[in-house]
């Protein structure tokens, strides 16, 4: 899968697009190939480290995650043991912040 990776804080052109490992799917997770996702003043400010207090919480001297986005659109493509929310092939929408992803609805 490919993703925009970053190491350091800067403008867009910090950003790397890489081939990565598809990650493997834990009982409470759901695995989604996004389709779209937006970029805000939020992602660019996260980008830049800038206004510093934004370093309060993505990491002072560089960011703690090397993903970038929040908001995405996409498609289920695997589906944990516990979860029955979900099912493979249903289009989705949802959340990233701080690490985590919000599902936030989706239809069949």
């Amino acid at each position: 899968m490919k993703s925009a990776f970053r190491k350091s804080y800067g403008g867009f052109e910090s950003l790397r697009i890489v081939e990565s490992v598809i990650p493997d799917v834990k009982a409470t997770e759901i695995l989604v190939q996004v389709v779209a996702s937006s970029v805000s003043r939020t992602d660019s400010a996260v980008l830049r480290g800038k206004p510093w207090v934004f370093r309060l919480f993505t990491g002072l001297i560089r960011p703690r995650h090397t993903a970038t986005g929040t908001d995405f659109a996409g498609i289920v493509e695997s589906v944990g043991s516990s979860v029955s929310e979900f099912r493979v092939g249903d289009r989705v929408y949802g959340f990233r912040d701080t690490g985590g992803m919000t599902p936030c609805g989706g239809s069949r």
